[in-house]
């Protein structure tokens, strides 16, 4: 059977599936979801706090971040549940925050306003980022090996924050790459609301996307164990290359993106999209070329989008992926669910094109549902949302007593007894945060040090943002 032929079959399947999965579950308050999953990014902001602020026991933080490179690195996201800022997940939630903007923003109605916020908090610290000193992109602060011994709030700490960047000399293609990808992306959300910070936001991003071009290496080799196991770049930088190029070509429509592209040549092809591996999400976004401005020069990457879909659907001849009895996509043990989230949006979005050209399906709402409590324990995975949710959480802020109920300094050590060993449910609700989620048996402990289940990040979250808003609307 040919490739283009074998497509064809799998799509057939596809239809048939997602039409089959619609009806299956219930129905939560999608709108109150999409609510909640933009809220927890303001669990996760470092820096000084505006007076907006919602999440009330989280205080200022991080307030020195740059100065031991002698500039201002203050603002931005902590991943997870830890105290430091790894700009490479940090800038694929913002583009993913971004593209869920751009694709679903007319279906958040009140939201909107929040998924700009969330954005704009990412994307004013990485303008410091890549501005502060010519020739260098910061990519981090905070030592990760020496935090991860500690168990203390953002608002106490007082580990060495280190501040690592990339140059000619030390080249980080990939977190060069996902960060033009992610003002680019932005500086379309920003495009009509706010022009003249639109712009900065687009011509940051082309003077770092031409770094990234120009000198080529992946950050870890750079940056070694300050980056690595933790955000290691594992699937190289290629696919950062090709996800910042499709970005910009989409923001700017300049041909010189598109000639890059075919530059890079095939990829082969994946069964994953991640803040890792950004392969399937290019090939969507430029599949959207083929489908919508019916543009011949995109075909290819039509093409790799819908292979992408055969190899995850459960009743396609060609799928790779695993399903709980529960009916959950499971890719790998270790927080599955920030590779459902990103892929159940990428399917989402690839749906919504096809709609747009007639050829019409719904995407489902299976996994959605699945996460927001459908499954066969009935709990969600979402922290604050539905009646039994996770309560122990590895997440520092949300798991040590608020600088209002417990004004003293709580050291480096200081937080493990009698928090982070307690088996109480963690005083602050992290509202909004999705965990790793369950394992390969639909099962979930709700342990504390179970951190590859129970642990929230900003990047599982990105994803559902989007997801979710599709069916909010």
């Amino acid at each position: 059977m040919s490739r283009g032929a074998s497509a064809f079959c799998c799509f057939l399947l596809f239809f048939s599936s997602l039409f089959f999965v619609d009806n299956v579950h219930g129905n939560p308050n999608y709108r109150e979801a999409l609510a909640k999953s933009l809220l927890f990014f303001q669990g996760q902001r470092s820096g000084r706090l505006p007076k907006s602020q919602q999440v009330p026991w989280r205080s200022d933080s991080g307030l020195s971040d740059g100065r031991a490179a002698g500039v201002d690195l203050t603002g931005g996201y902590y991943d997870a549940g830890d105290n430091v800022k790894f700009n490479f997940p940090m800038a694929f939630t913002t583009t993913m925050l971004s593209w869920s903007t751009l694709e679903y923003g007319k279906k958040m109605g009140p939201q909107l306003q929040d998924a700009r916020a969330a954005i704009r908090w990412a994307t004013d610290y990485l303008l410091k980022c890549a501005t502060a000193t010519p020739g260098k992109l910061y990519v981090g602060v905070g030592d990760p090996n020496v935090d991860h011994k500690c168990w203390e709030r953002p608002e106490d700490m007082d580990t060495v924050r280190s501040v690592y960047s990339v140059s000619a000399s030390n080249p980080g293609s990939d977190v060069a790459g996902e960060t033009a990808a992610a003002l680019a992306a932005a500086s379309m959300v920003f495009r009509k609301v706010d022009p003249k910070y639109s712009g900065l936001l687009l011509r940051t991003a082309k003077k770092v996307m031409q770094f990234a071009m120009q000198y080529r290496g992946a950050y870890s080799d750079a940056l070694g164990s300050a980056v690595c196991p933790f955000y290691c770049s594992y699937s190289g930088y290629k696919d950062e290359l090709m996800w910042g190029a499709a970005w910009l070509l989409r923001a700017t429509n300049d041909v010189s993106y598109f000639n890059f592209l075919k530059s890079l040549g095939d990829d082969g092809g994946t069964d994953l999209f991640s803040w890792d591996n950004k392969f399937a999400g290019a090939h969507v976004l430029l599949a959207r070329r083929a489908l919508l401005n019916k543009d011949k020069n995109f075909e290819q990457y039509r093409q790799e989008a819908e292979d992408f879909m055969c190899r995850i659907l459960p009743n396609s001849p060609f799928t790779t992926t695993q399903y709980t009895q529960g009916g959950l996509m499971y890719k790998l043990p270790e927080s599955n669910l920030q590779y459902v989230t990103s892929i159940t949006y990428l399917l989402t979005t690839y749906a919504k094109y096809m709609k747009a050209t007639k050829q019409y399906f719904n995407c489902g709402n299976m996994v959605v549902d699945y996460i927001l409590g459908e499954n066969p324990i009935k709990m969600s995975y979402m922290v604050g949302f539905g009646p039994d949710f996770p309560r122990r959480i590895h997440h520092r802020g949300s798991s040590l007593p608020s600088l209002a109920s417990h004004p003293q300094s709580i050291g480096c050590d200081g937080g493990f007894d009698p928090f982070y060993h307690s088996s109480n449910p963690n005083p602050n609700i992290l509202v909004g945060a999705i965990v790793g989620g369950p394992n390969q048996n639909d099962g979930y402990p709700d342990d504390r040090s179970d951190y590859s289940h129970s642990e929230p990040a900003t990047y599982i979250n990105a994803a559902f943002v989007g997801a979710v808003a599709y069916f909010a609307g």
